[in-house]
């Protein structure tokens, strides 16, 4: 693969695999970016490896994938930041846009890494069954379970969501009237 043929793949698949990880980090654009940036990097430098029989978004989301992984890996042996630290981090200028999916992130981050991925490549990102095992180096059966159970589980918080949501707006109706 020649690099203006890398750059045009990634210039039709960039939005794709950003939404992805933006999803599959739970609505941290900015970690989302640090592990798209690195996904790039590790493609680009592999690019003489792609397989040009294969779909070069699959190929592309299993690097991604796998750096995400990584990412997690570092971030569980990592310190948590100091208070002191924490007080002098400044917010996105964007940051009334990240609300715009909190409930769903949220709901998303409650689910198994595995799961919301299988979730996120399936529904988000239209892949089958087959092509997330493969993204994923989990089986075919073990994939249709994860996508079974995450559906589960956010149709059950989405469900008790609604339901106190539902009663904070009745309860503030009440008490306001």
């Amino acid at each position: 693969m020649t690099r203006e043929q890398f750059v045009e793949q990634v210039g039709r698949e960039q939005a794709h695999l950003r939404r992805f990880l933006t999803a599959l980090c739970c609505g941290n654009g900015a970690e989302a970016d640090d592990i798209a940036q690195e996904a790039l990097i590790k493609a680009y430098l592999r690019s003489s490896q792609y397989d040009e029989r294969g779909q070069f978004s699959a190929w592309l989301m299993k690097i991604a994938y796998r750096v995400f992984i990584d990412s997690r890996r570092k971030q569980k042996h990592q310190q948590e930041l100091p208070l002191e630290k924490a007080i002098t981090l400044q917010g996105n200028s964007k940051s009334d846009e990240a609300f715009r999916y909190q409930e769903l992130h949220t709901a998303l981050a409650t689910l198994s890494e595995t799961m919301r991925t299988s979730i996120l490549l399936y529904y988000m990102q239209g892949y089958q069954i087959k092509e997330i095992a493969e993204i994923t180096e989990n089986s075919e059966d073990a994939i249709k379970k994860q996508l079974s159970r995450g559906r589960q589980e956010l149709k059950h918080i989405l469900e008790r969501w609604t339901k106190i949501n539902s009663w904070k707006t009745c309860s503030r109706t009440i008490i306001h009237n």
